[in-house]
């Protein structure tokens, strides 16, 4: 398995920004799809997006769409989420996890998951 350690949350108000790391170790980073995750008090853990080994495909969902964008640098084994006109919805723990694909990320389904680490989005 891959190991994953995110960094870079923290509180931000509503309308900034935040890049998110997600930084791996173990096996080849770039064997494995990315996927971003969060979860909020109280509610189940979302997918945030996806990405494919070689970065050529993304996918988001429709709350991030337009706002978020995941990004991949294999040579340096990190994954980013860039976050864009944050809002106070938008405050959460965030995970990023691998796969072998990115069908099973999108129904939340990985063998490698991070720590978390926590976005505040303030009004």
């Amino acid at each position: 398995q891959v190991q994953l350690v995110e960094s870079g949350g923290g509180l931000v108000q509503s309308g900034g920004s935040l890049r998110l790391s997600c930084a791996a170790s173990g096996r080849p980073f770039s064997t494995y799809a990315m996927g971003w995750y969060r979860q909020a008090p109280g509610k189940l853990r979302e997918v945030v997006g996806t990405i494919t080994q070689n970065g050529d495909t993304t996918y988001y969902s429709s709350s991030v769409k337009g706002r978020f964008t995941i990004s991949r640098d294999n040579a340096k084994n990190t994954g980013y989420l860039q976050m864009n006109s944050l809002k106070p919805e938008d405050t959460a723990v965030y995970y990023c996890a691998a796969a072998p694909d990115t069908n099973r990320l999108r129904v939340g389904v990985a063998g490698s998951w991070g720590q978390g680490t926590q976005v505040t989005v303030s009004s």
